[in-house]
């Protein structure tokens, strides 16, 4: 005669099973977003073919008459790989640490943005001075900059939160440090970075519970704040009566002549492009191929398909950004998750607006794409940024696991 397990025996047992489950699972659980990693490599190398395809006919100008062909993938493999050994670094440091640093490092970037006016120290490219000068290399502060107010506004909105419905105590004080990088951004000047920092603080603030009526009235005057700076600059203004019309012919050959250009490669790449190093773009006619309209070289080359990978990517990332946030404040972590919303803020915004300059949509602006375009402080920075995610996701699961970081 078989005996009968009770119900409630039954009902422990298979209790016991699913929680034994839930450990198993918790401990099978990878140290961090292999996902991410994967991802963010391919944007690295893929960025690092293109940026060699679209400088190898660089040596034939006279300015870069010096250099050899392979110059440019040399030093962008030189940037990923000092990248990738910052952000292991950056790895390591946990984010309660990033925290309690985060006044003197925005305090430190500062600095930074003041020094590139002092001459001896500051390097201009272009009849723009925004890079500090270091040997052969050169550091651009505006990259620094752009972290710095990701964890700024984060640990300011952390500290504020009751006086987010505030605008004398919850808005005034971002407004004066945003205000103080846009002015040494515009001594530069670099209306883009400054552009994207106000994203940035903007965006974190809202996530943050400020007020939505204060956030639209303050979207406003920004947005008139920089039509001002567009109107008062007779060449701003130029450039953006170009962008409205590129192929009249006095705005083709001069103003807009960069934007045409970049709209024939994409024209030329149809829907799988001419081929990897087949661009007849590149070859003179699209100045700065591998730096700020590196994207419209993909397009000639590689296509729509091409492109659309790219974007796919990118909106990937910003997403899991977005998905890392949330469980860290799901953890009651609250300025990491709002330090990882705000490193999807700041890719979002940089990578919609680099998109939007060669797509024709948004105007001509000195924005490179992230983790792609030629650039030391650029990749650097975007390493140590996606690094801290990293390690906001690596403590959310050490956290979900019942242990401590």
């Amino acid at each position: 005669m078989r005996l009968n397990m009770p119900s409630f025996m039954a009902s422990d047992a298979s209790s016991e099973t699913r929680i034994e489950d839930r450990i198993g699972q918790r401990s099978s659980m990878l140290e961090y977003d292999q996902a991410l990693v994967w991802v963010t490599a391919l944007l690295l190398l893929l960025g690092m073919v293109m940026v060699y395809s679209a400088s190898v006919s660089l040596p034939d100008s006279p300015k870069y008459a010096g250099y050899k062909n392979h110059h440019f993938l040399a030093r962008q493999a030189g940037f990923i790989a000092f990248g990738l050994i910052a952000g292991l670094l950056a790895f390591r440091v946990r984010v309660e640490q990033w925290e309690r640093w985060t006044p003197w490092l925005f305090i430190g970037a500062l600095v930074l943005l003041a020094l590139v006016q002092i001459p001896g120290i500051g390097k201009g490219v272009n009849g723009a001075k925004r890079w500090i000068g270091m040997g052969s290399f050169s550091m651009q502060p505006s990259e620094v900059m752009k972290l710095m107010m990701v964890f700024y506004a984060a640990d300011f909105t952390v500290r504020k939160q009751q006086y987010m419905h505030s605008l004398s105590k919850g808005f005034f004080p971002m407004a004066v440090a945003v205000g103080l990088c846009g002015g040494l951004l515009m001594l530069q000047p670099d209306l883009g970075a400054f552009g994207v920092i106000v994203c940035i603080a903007m965006g974190v603030l809202f996530l943050g519970g400020f007020n939505i009526i204060w956030f639209a009235g303050m979207l406003g005057v920004l947005s008139a704040v920089f039509g001002a700076i567009v109107l008062i600059s007779p060449w701003r203004y130029e450039r953006m009566v170009a962008y409205l019309n590129p192929w009249a012919p006095n705005n083709a050959l001069g103003k807009a002549f960069q934007l045409t250009h970049s709209l024939i490669a994409f024209g030329r790449g149809e829907l799988f492009g001419v081929g990897l190093g087949g661009s007849v773009e590149k070859l003179h006619y699209l100045p700065e191929a591998h730096t700020d309209f590196l994207l419209a070289v993909i397009g000639e080359e590689l296509g729509l398909a091409g492109v659309l990978v790219v974007t796919a990517a990118f909106y990937w990332i910003v997403r899991r950004a977005f998905d890392i946030g949330r469980q860290a404040i799901a953890t009651e972590k609250f300025c990491a998750g709002l330090v990882a919303k705000g490193i999807g803020i700041w890719l979002g915004v940089q990578v919609f607006i680099n998109m939007g300059v060669n797509l024709g949509l948004l105007p001509t602006k000195g924005l490179t794409l992230p983790l792609m375009s030629y650039g030391g402080s650029g990749i650097a920075i975007n390493c140590i940024g996606l690094a801290v995610l990293l390690r906001i996701d690596y403590e959310n699961r050490v956290m979900m696991r019942g242990g401590r970081v």
